[in-house]
Order: structure tokens, then sequence, then C-alpha cells
């Protein structure tokens, strides 16, 4: 998939005047990237529709309309568009309540490791995560992890014959498996591999 560059960006004045339009586009195309694991974690993936929403909303908020300013953003959010060869994804543990919200992540120190793609036939894919900076310590997670699933050829190619997909999190605190993905979700990931 394409990284973003300035010119498949628009102007602060030429995106105001889209905005309201393209932000539904954009909400409508999520409903199809977003996989709820259980009832306390989620995977957001990412791709260039989601990455070129969050670019102009971070150069809108900011005011940012100068060259480098516009380069730093597309430096921050291009590496969470895919490659090709895989899924990248926002992980959210979300759980309503501070108190329990923080006993819980640091119950989860390490889960960001322990979540999970999986092509029928062969074996879980495992998240790389938090390939820009760490994210949890021996004390607690983070809230938010930035995930990539990388798959091998013969993956990506069983998924273009119409293997399944399941997800899940493998956690001594939080087990999950999503078996099979929702058609929606699968479909809309297969357009993230060449």
């Amino acid at each position: 998939m394409q990284k973003l560059t300035r010119d498949d960006l628009m102007s602060l004045e030429e995106y105001s005047e889209v905005r309201d339009e393209f932000r539904a586009t954009v909400l409508a195309h999520k409903r199809n990237r977003r996989l709820d694991l259980g009832t306390n974690a989620a995977l957001y993936f990412e791709d260039r529709m989601t990455m070129q929403y969050q670019v102009q909303e971070m150069l809108r908020i900011e005011r940012i309309f100068e060259a480098a300013g516009i380069n730093d953003e597309l430096d921050a959010y291009n590496p969470l568009i895919p490659d090709g060869s895989n899924w990248k994804a926002t992980f959210m543990i979300e759980f309503p309540g501070a108190e329990e919200r923080r006993a819980m992540l640091q119950q989860l120190i390490g889960v960001e490791d322990r979540v999970y793609m999986q092509v029928e036939g062969f074996d879980r894919v495992f998240a790389i995560a938090d390939e820009d900076l760490e994210r949890s310590d021996d004390k607690k997670t983070s809230a938010v992890h930035f995930l990539r699933f990388e798959l091998e050829a013969e993956q990506v190619d069983a998924l273009g014959s119409g293997a399944a997909i399941a997800a899940g999190i493998d956690h001594d605190s939080y087990t999950v498996e999503i078996s099979p993905l929702p058609e929606n979700v699968r479909n809309s990931l297969l357009g993230d591999l060449d």
C-alpha cells in the first residue's frame, strides 16, 4: 500500500470544505476495520485512508501548514500504513472505570505480545508490538499499542483462495478468540495485502 506524501494531502482550507463528507466516508470505512476482542479490547486496523484522515485532522487541530511540520506528521503516521504483506493495527485496552483500568493494566503486562491473527491452516502470527517506542514497563502495560502482523506469502495466497481468519489474545489474564472474523472485516483486511 502506497505511503502518503504531501501531494496526497489537502490544504487546511480545502480540508475544511470537505471535512464533514470525508469524515463520514472514513467512519463508514472504519466500521469494517474494527475488531472487538472480547469486551475490553479491540483492534483498529489502519490503512492509507485511516492515516490520511489522522494526518488531516492533526494538521487541522495544530494549524500546521509549513512543509517541515507536514513532513513530521507524515513521518509519524506513514509507518502505520500496511506494506502489502502485513496488517497494522492500533490495539486498545478499554476498561470503563479508572480503578478497574489501572488494576487490569497491571495484570496485563505483555498482552501486546500475545495478540495474534491466524490464517486458516497456519500457525498463529503474533503481533510485533510498539516498534516506535516501548509502551510497557515492569509495573503496567499501556492502554494503547501499535501492532504489526507480518504474513508469509503462503498465508497471503491462502487468504486469496478463501481461507478464513481468526484473531485473539492468549494472555494469562485475558484470553479470547474470534473465529472466523466477520466477513466485512476479512474483506477489508484483504485489501491491505498484495
